[in-house]
């Protein structure tokens, strides 16, 4: 049992009144364990509302340094910070919200020789990526290790994102394999709106909120997507498909691949 200090009593107050939440929900956030894969559009919004909740230690993951072109939308980084790690930058804006969180940085590129042994000590993982190589090398990892995780794509005014837990269906299950090199574009390539990557941020970090306090009903066996333009969101249900080659009646999918990652993705994921 956590002994919160004044301060914190203050701070979390709003977490505390919420009868589904309380003290017990706040001790839950407070001892989790959460790993942010990319410190770019999703990861600012997921790192930074993870750490104003007070989640105990988060990670971050991302081997890029901040560019000028990412401060559209990449909130955590600030003009200041160009040329900057971004897992610096994150952490620093973290611990600035949050002192009490601890911050565990990672400043390289998540692939199949470290993905297990980053994830290993996490109860939550958060994919913030946006190239579907490392996309399906999470799903992968977490089906593998048991992890539960979010997964948010955004593209122009696009966003798409579901939570899979142990048993529930995975990125496979919807996508069987990533689509040849070039064949889809990225935001590098094709653009997004800055404030998609808000929208869709806060809605994984809610998702990760309602993972640990055990509140109301996570987005597994379901797709939420969404059109800016429209501002109309779908849900859409999934199912886990028995012939899934990972997480199936009869997997064939016992290893990590790296998959083939487009060049473009290379400096600006």
């Amino acid at each position: 049992m956590i002994d919160f200090t004044e301060q914190q009593i203050q701070r979390y107050s709003r977490h505390i009144l919420l009868k589904d939440v309380g003290v017990e929900g706040q001790e839950k956030i407070m001892d989790a364990r959460v790993l942010v894969v990319g410190a770019g559009g999703l990861g600012s919004p997921v790192s930074l509302y993870l750490a104003a909740a007070g989640i105990g230690t988060i990670g971050v993951v991302d081997a890029d340094v901040v560019d000028l072109s990412n401060l559209q939308r990449q909130i955590i980084h600030f003009t200041k910070d160009l040329g900057v790690p971004k897992v610096e930058s994150a952490k620093e804006k973290i611990q600035a919200i949050n002192p009490d969180v601890k911050v565990e940085t990672y400043r390289e590129f998540l692939d199949s020789s470290n993905a297990l042994d980053i994830i290993r000590d996490y109860d939550f993982i958060v994919d913030c990526t946006d190239n579907f190589p490392v996309k399906f090398l999470i799903n992968d990892a977490c089906v593998m290790a048991g992890k539960p995780f979010s997964h948010g794509g955004i593209l122009c005014f696009k966003g798409q994102t579901f939570t899979h837990l142990p048993g529930s269906a995975c990125y496979r299950c919807l996508f069987k394999e990533p689509p040849p090199a070039g064949a889809v574009p990225t935001c590098s390539q094709a653009g997004v709106l800055g404030a998609i990557a808000g929208m869709l941020g806060t809605i994984q970090a809610a998702e990760v909120l309602k993972y640990f306090t055990g509140v109301g009903e996570l987005l597994t066996n379901r797709l939420l997507t969404f059109d800016a333009k429209t501002m109309v969101f779908h849900t859409i249900k999934v199912s886990k498909r028995e012939s899934c080659e990972l997480c199936g009646a009869h997997p064939t999918i016992d290893r990590l691949v790296d998959y083939e990652l487009p060049s473009c993705d290379l400096k600006k994921h």
